[in-house]
């Protein structure tokens, strides 16, 4: 499928008035932006939000260890837990990168996955943190309907939410979707990972260590750190530094924070740790950081979620 389709031309055409100035485009509901991206972006770390991603145009790259994740108009990508990896973006002014993000609301999923498993039975899929897969016709189709709704204010109010709903059904029964319904799925491995995951996210400013982020996962340490990475790529504190660092990257870009206070503010004791650690991890100093991030993004609204700073 390419842009001479008249779907793809004409989700291209919604989308350039649905986001209409490079970075992040608020919506009519509160878990769907609208992104725009004029220029290419070499890789930079990341930290995704659970959620969806669907390209109209333009194509992303995301690596996480040795696994190369492509979203562009052929294919969408679903995060089901937050996953540090690194991204890069096509795109240019003549041939934005136009996306559409929508939060993953875990109540309609869930709603959704307990129909699903009444009527089709179990699901047998191994559960997967991210993945890219195709867009088939019906998904497609499904979008298109969204953006023309979207388009109209009434329309957005009133037929959203339940084509949201619609695009997670195409999403949950799609080629991968077993794997985004065993992974939200709180039993087993992956869901004991996924609320220690929930508890760093929570509460990365307190004092955590693997004991007790294995007590929460109700296993052993030995067994959490090899599950642990097996979801994240990541030991269960490198993710808790790179979670740390996001969350500061995001308090000194929103709230003009000194390194020092977003420091203490993220659980870091030692400023000077923070600085060598962040310098290491997104290759600037701190304030070098903010201001190319103030250069090369429109900021968001304080109330924007963390993983469009990340991923613009």
């Amino acid at each position: 499928m390419n842009q001479a389709d008249p779907s793809t031309s004409r989700m291209v055409h919604l989308m350039e008035a649905l986001a209409p100035v490079e970075g992040y485009n608020l919506s009519a509901l509160e878990d769907v932006r609208f992104l725009r991206s004029n220029r290419p972006l070499t890789r930079t770390p990341v930290l995704y939000d659970p959620g969806i991603v669907i390209l109209c145009q333009g194509r992303k790259r995301g690596y996480l260890g040795d696994d190369v994740y492509v979203y562009d108009a052929q294919h969408y990508l679903v995060v089901s837990v937050p996953v540090p990896f690194t991204m890069e973006t096509d795109a240019s002014e003549a041939r934005p990168m136009l996306a559409v993000y929508m939060r993953l609301d875990l109540q309609v999923a869930s709603e959704l996955i307990l129909q699903m498993d009444e009527l089709l039975g179990p699901n047998d899929a191994q559960p997967k943190g991210m993945y890219a897969s195709p867009m088939d016709d019906s998904l497609r189709a499904s979008t298109l309907r969204f953006l023309e709704a979207m388009s109209d204010p009434a329309a957005a109010h009133i037929l959203g939410p339940s084509l949201v709903r619609e695009i997670y059904y195409r999403i949950l029964t799609g080629e991968q979707g077993g794997s985004m319904r065993a992974a939200l799925d709180r039993q087993g491995h992956f869901g004991k990972i996924t609320r220690a995951i929930r508890k760093i996210h929570s509460c990365y400013q307190e004092r955590l260590d693997v004991q007790s982020l294995a007590q929460e996962a109700n296993m052993s340490v030995p067994s959490f750190h090899l599950h642990f990475r097996s979801v994240t790529d990541a030991s269960p504190m490198q993710y808790l530094k790179s979670t740390r660092l996001h969350q500061a990257r995001l308090l000194m870009l929103r709230n003009a924070m000194s390194a020092s206070t977003a420091a203490f503010k993220v659980g870091y004791e030692s400023a000077s740790q923070f600085s060598r650690e962040f310098k290491r991890f997104f290759g600037r100093t701190p304030q070098a950081e903010v201001e190319w991030m103030k250069a090369t993004y429109a900021l968001p609204a304080p109330s924007t979620p963390s993983v469009y700073v990340s991923s613009h």
